[in-house]
This record gives C-alpha cells, structure tokens and sequence, in this order.
C-alpha cells in the first residue's frame, strides 16, 4: 500500500463520489502530497494516510466535499513540502472508500483519478493546502496514428501481462474494452513497474501521441527484463535437473561399490567420526542427533557443498567436552599461598575469592555467584582470575568481549550460513578441552550494540545460575551445560555496564595501589619479570629501592602498575644495551641516573607547586583510571555579577559552581564580605586542564572555599585536598569514590584530606601505610570546611 504518513477522519460511506463543495473556488483542490505513488486517471489506488498536516486537509476535503488532488512531491523525506516542493502536474481523485482502523488510529483511503490538472499558485489566506490549478483534459484525437499506436499498445500490454506471474485473466480483458487511446495509455502507465521520475513525466504529457509512444517504451523496456528473467529461471532451473540427476547418479555408484565391496572414498571419514561419536560420552539426546547427522553424512556424496558443513558440525560435536571430570577438592592453605605469592596487597579482594573458594569446597553441586573485578587499568584484574584458577586446579581461558556488536558472537551463527562458526563460549569451552573451566570475560564494559543485536542482552543467559545449564548456541542447534564453568568478569567502569548484566553478577572493586604497594610489586614481580625479558641476570643489573621509588613518583602516576612496569623496562633495556657492548659490565642504577635514561621528571608534587593565593582550592576527582587531583580557581573582575565558568565543565558541576556562589551570597555577613561586591563584579571560576571534560556534584566544597577565599582575602592552606557534594542549606553530602581520591591526593604530596562525615567510615578501605601519612577533616558543614582550610586571619 502507498504511504503518505498522514491520517484522516470517519469514512463517508463507500462509493460516495466527492462533489466540490462551497468552500473553495471552482478552479481550486485541495492538495495531497505523496510520496511515491503516481495516479493516474481511470486508476485506482490505495493510500495510508499518516501526517498531521494531511490529516486534517483529508478530514475537511472528506466531510465538505471538497475536491482532491494527489501530488507527487519532489523530496520524499520533507514532512511538509511547500508549494515549490511539489511536481507541476496531478490528478484529481474521487474517493471510493474511507476506513479508519480503531486498533492503531490509522486511516486509508481508496481513490481513483479522473482529471489531470496543473497547478498554478497556492490560494493565500486559506487554512488548508489549497492551490489554484488548471483543470486538463485529453484533446480529441482520431487519427489513424493515434490508433494504431493504441492497438500496438494493446498487444503489448497482454504480451506484458502474460510474462507477469499470478496476473488475473480479466486485467488483460478489461484492457482490450478500453476505447478511449489517452485512456489506455494511462492504464498501463499504471500497470507497468517504472521509476516514480518516470511516470510523472507520462503524467505531465498531454498530447496523446506523444504519451502512447512513451508508456510503448516502458512496455517494451519491462518486456524485454519479463523475459530474460523467465530465461535466467529456465536455465537454473535446467542446471539444478542436472544436478539432481548427476547426485543419483553418484548414490547409486555409491551403491554398486558398496555391493562390490569398494569403500567409498568418504568411508574413512564416515568411521573416524563414528569413533569419535562412541568415545565422547554425550548425553543421549545429543548422542541421537550426532548419529542422525551422521546418516545423513553417509548418504551424502563427497562433492556435495553440504559435505563440509556437516563434517565440521559432528567434529564440533565430538570435539567438546560433554563430560563432566570429578570435583577437585580446593586447598584452602594451598589457595591462600598462591593469591600471596601472585598479588601484593589487595588484602579485601583476595579474602573474599578465598571465601569463594571455601564455599566452592564445602557445597560442590552449589551455585556460586560470579564475580566481577572492577578497577582501572593495570591493577591485576585478569592476572586474578589466572591465580583463581591455579588454585582451583582448573583451566584458565580468556574471552575478550571488548568491541563486541553482534549477537552472533555470543551465541553463534546458523548453520545455514555459509563459513558459520559457534559462539565465543562454546570456542573457549572447546579450547579448554574442559566444562569445569575458570573463564575470564574480560571487558563487560565495552560491549557493543549494532544492527545485528545486543550481545549484552546474549550474556545474560550465559551468566545467570538459572538459565546457563540449558545454553543453546545457534550452529550447535542444541542446550549446552554451562553451569560447571567459574565465569569471572572484568571491567573499569560499572556504570557501563548494562543493568540486567550488572545484576547478575558480584562486584569486587580494585581501586588501586599506594606507592608501597607499588614498591613491593615492581621488587617482587615486575623488576624479574623485565630483567627476563632483557635476558639479564640480577648480578648484571640491579635497580635499587631508591631509584624504584623515584620511579614511582617522579615518572608515573597511575592507580595499576603498567606505566611503571614500561619504565622499569626502559631502565633495564638500557642497561641490556651496556652489557651486550661490554659482556663484563656491571650496572647499579639510582636516582640520580634516571634523568639520563627517562628524560627530566615528568611528574612533581603538584600541592607544593601551587601559590597559596586567595581562590584557589585543591578538590579531589574520580576517574576510570584512578583518582586524580583537581584545582579550583576563582578570580573576580569588574562586571555586572555575571558568573562565569570554563574549563569544560558538565551540567552537574556547572550547577555545583552556582550553587557555591549562592550559598556564599547567603554568608556575607557571616563571612564578613561586602554582599555589594557581588552587584558589580563577575566571578570567574576555572578549573584546568580544560582539554578534559568534567562533571560530577563533588566539587562543591572545593568550589564554594575557592569563592569564599577568594571574596575573603584568606588564601585556602596548600596541603589540603577537599570533597564533597554542598546544599544551600550549607549542608556537606557524601560522594563516592573515596579509596581513589584520597590515594591521587597521597601521591599528589597533600597532608590533609577533608571528607563528608558520612563518607568517613570509607577511611578504612584505605591501606594502613597510606592512611598513617594523612590528617582526615570530618566535614559536617561548609563551616566546618571553612574552618578547616583557610589560613589563619592574618
């Protein structure tokens, strides 16, 4: 059915023709665009009405009986076209039939043409889409030529018809009983399958020569695609009778060798496969399918293009492990040793896996949750998984879901495709060569969503207890039991996560370590993990504590520890260098032989490199990488009390900053500022690093001691790192994110941390080493704030 996109009113009752009414002039319709329909006169076709516009000039020209016309517009993707918009030409429509469906409010219309007419302007002033047109009709004609063009129009319209499939035998009658040439010629315009562009411009010609000659060259064009289709459809239809006849043939050869005792070159497969069918222990349904595909295998010549397939769909079969091995039973002292010896600190995450593993041990059969590590980069999340596999004694396998947009990926594709595949599941499952397997789903956060599906939405079956026993992949056809498998996810940021996903699943965060903690990885692991790969010994090379630390905090700044393993790689390939010149060479590297290897120091202790001047204040941000420091800075100018405020700031802060501003407004007494400074300056608040977008509601402390140190004259203490979410009521709300905030602080070189009181029991998730260089300020109130972080009246 053409669509036009627009709806309409209650039908008139069917076959009522539409007589102009007294609403508008008598050389005036009212316009419907459409957008891909041509009518012609003496045709009749259905219209579905949707635009709001159309809508009510249907309705009006329906109940007023107004005349209509249908237009083609020239843009099929404007709403609503203009005057200029539309084709010159169109056909006046006497409506048939009007039905409005009550289920989904959609109107139809059924019309038929019955005058070309031209339009000439639009009529001013008038609420609906009228136009002034010029109404056309066929000029008389009976010359010979004109009907002798009309009687070859005839033969080929049957011609046409009769190479079309499904045409009702009274079409081609009802063509032969139209006398009128113009008449004929728009019929079959009608009938013939052409471009839009093309059928306008049978539309717009007159003279009826000229229109019999161009629906004859449409005809003749469809004639000529009618038949080289019938001729393509005959040929593959002659090659697949060969085919058939050549696959007969094969089966029945198949056959007289088998008689004569000849193994058929397909045998060895054929026994290979049902070896493998008897030894792979599949459950009994399974089984039944296998044999059957294998029947299936055995009557099929080796030629066949289904050969292949079914070949690599029972090794599939075979290759998996349907069984299930016997429970290992988890040492709990053994566990405990190989988390210590493999990861440093994490003291939180790795009780809770050893009381995983405990529960793992004393309920076998149970249904454990799965857990999900969340944390920046390079902070051991899939190294974790690795060790919990060592300590359960299971394989270990990593799916990457990174970038992932097609459900197909998840589940895998049907085998009605050509080059199908399982899913990544049933991939790592058969790489394992195991049921029971730990596997890793790493990047949860980063799945993709595209046109062929949402793969999150896949993972849902995958990790949930309830469901993944019966897990059906798309080329297997069959339920896999995945409830066996230990499944551990991955991510950086939770919020990325889709919410039935997240659910599913345990999050244990790792938030990042100290720079102890970062001490002791780089000594234990990742200084004999570099000199291996440089192939140093510790007696050619040696970094000592010293020159570790000052690489720790002069060249990396990060929450993991990949940077830092980077530097200590390019320290040791120097020293590689050094040995390979001079095999008797000795190198002992400190801090003061950094700066020749690295470069100058890329990092210093941005609180001491900041100028205690009034308006500016030190908060603390969290990022998917960590946390970070952030430095608030206000000035004020002359001006009209304008607040303005850069550094690609989000919705969020902006309204932190003018909710800062106000609450220091409501102060002035308090404060003992001179609320008139406020009338006739601009404040300009400004947070660096202007390249980075932020956003977040926990700068509000910082902002609000910026503005009230800067209207203050007291400058806010250097070592002093705040945050917090503030209320007009001068009210201090917990934020989140503090284990990371308040370690980038501790590396940053502040003394003093300021916190919501609320968020002061998050104090203990921090490590003892950091936690004892740090003075913590409980903060009730922006007073409190106050009090706590402004220099003393000088």
């Amino acid at each position: 059915m053409n669509q036009d996109t627009a709806t309409g009113p209650d039908a008139p009752p069917p076959g009522q023709a539409i007589q102009p009414g007294s609403g508008l002039p008598p050389d005036c319709v009212i316009v419907l665009p459409v957008r891909n329909t041509v009518l012609f006169p003496g045709n009749v076709v259905p219209l579905s009405i949707g635009r709001e516009r159309s809508k009510a000039d249907v309705q009006a020209a329906v109940l007023e009986q107004l005349p209509l016309g249908i237009v083609l517009q020239r843009d099929p993707q404007r709403a609503d076209p203009a005057f200029e918009g539309l084709y010159p030409m169109g056909t006046v429509a006497n409506v048939l039939r009007y039905v409005t469906n009550p289920e989904d409010g959609s109107h139809h219309l059924v019309c038929q043409g019955t005058q070309r007419f031209r339009l000439r302007e639009p009529l001013p002033g008038h609420p609906l889409r009228a136009c002034r047109v010029e109404f056309l009709s066929d000029p008389e004609q009976a010359d010979a030529a004109t009907d002798a063009r009309a009687l070859v129009l005839r033969e080929r319209a049957a011609e046409m018809l009769g190479l079309l499939p499904n045409v009702p035998a009274e079409l081609a009658t009802a063509l032969q009983a139209i006398d009128s040439p113009g008449l004929l010629a728009d019929a079959v315009a009608g009938l013939v399958d052409i471009p839009l562009e093309r059928r306008q411009e049978i539309l717009e010609t007159v003279d009826v020569g000229k229109r019999l000659d161009k629906v004859l060259d449409a005809v003749a064009s469809r004639i000529e695609v009618l038949r080289l289709s019938r001729e393509i459809g005959e040929q593959t239809r002659d090659r697949l009778d060969q085919r058939q006849r050549e696959m007969l043939l094969r089966e029945q050869l198949r056959t007289i060798r088998h008689e004569l005792g000849e193994g058929g070159e397909n045998q060895e497969d054929i026994r290979r496969l049902a070896e493998a069918i008897d030894g792979a222990h599949m459950p009994a349904s399974i089984e039944t399918q296998a044999r059957k595909e294998l029947a299936r295998l055995e009557r099929m010549p080796e030629a066949s293009s289904e050969y292949s397939m079914c070949t690599s769909y029972l090794e599939w079969l075979t290759e998996l492990p349907w069984g299930l091995p016997q429970e290992k039973s988890v040492d709990m002292a053994e566990a405990r040793r190989i988390l210590d010896n493999e990861h440093f600190g994490l003291e939180k995450v790795k009780r809770r896996i050893l009381e995983y593993l405990a529960v793992r041990k004393l309920n076998p059969q149970g249904k454990g949750p799965i857990l999900c590590f969340l944390g920046p980069p390079g902070v051991g999340k899939t190294s974790l998984g690795q060790s919990i596999a060592h300590a359960m004694g299971r394989p270990f396998v990593r799916v990457s879901l990174g970038g992932l947009h097609d459900e197909s990926e998840i589940r895998g594709h049907r085998r009605t495709y050509v080059g199908a595949m399982p899913g990544n599941i049933i991939q790592a499952i058969r790489k394992a060569g195991t049921r029971d397997c730990v596997m890793m789903l790493d990047e949860l956060d980063k799945l993709g969503r595209g046109v062929h599906g949402d793969p999150a939405a896949a993972m849902l079956e995958v990790l949930d207890p309830e469901q993944n026993a019966t897990f059906r992949d798309n080329y297997l056809g069959m339920p896999f039991d995945l409830s066996a498998v230990v499944f551990i996810g991955t991510a950086n940021q939770s919020e990325s996560i889709p919410g039935p996903l997240r659910d599913r699943m345990e999050v244990l965060e790792l938030p990042g370590y100290t720079d102890a903690e970062k001490l002791q990885i780089a000594t234990r692991f990742l200084v004999p993990r570099q000199l291996a790969a440089c192939g140093l010994t510790a007696d050619q090379c040696e970094l000592d504590a010293a020159g570790l630390s000052a690489i720790i905090r002069q060249y990396t700044r990060e929450a993991g520890v990949r940077g830092l393993e980077r530097q200590i790689g390019a320290v040791l390939r120097y020293a590689a260098m050094r040995v390979a010149e001079d095999p008797g060479a000795r190198s002992r590297i400190g801090p003061d032989d950094l700066p020749a290897i690295l470069g100058h120091h890329r990092f210093e202790s941005e609180a001491a490199m900041r100028v205690s001047l009034p308006g500016v204040a030190t908060g603390m941000a969290w990022t998917p990488a960590g946390g970070d420091l952030l430095f608030i800075e206000a000035s004020i100018t002359p001006g009209s009390g304008r607040l303005v405020l850069t550094g690609q700031l989000g919705d969020v802060m902006k309204e932190s900053a003018q909710a800062a501003l106000t609450l220091v407004k409501s102060r002035c007494t308090s404060l003992r500022i001179d609320s008139a400074a406020f009338d006739k300056s601009d404040v300009h608040v400004h947070v660096p690093a202007g390249a980075v977008p932020k956003d977040g509601p926990s700068a509000g402390v910082a902002m609000f001691i910026a503005i009230a140190s800067l209207m203050m004259g007291r400058p806010v203490r250097r070592d002093v790192a705040m945050t917090g979410e503030i209320s007009l009521r001068g009210v201090v709300l917990p934020v989140g994110g503090i284990k990371e905030k308040v370690l980038a602080a501790q590396r940053g070189g502040i003394g003093t941390i300021m916190l919501p009181v609320r968020n002061m029991p998050d104090i203990e998730d921090i490590p003892a080493d950091a936690r004892s260089l740090l003075r913590f300020v409980a903060l009730e109130t922006v007073d409190d704030a106050l009090a706590g972080a402004l220099e003393a009246q000088q």
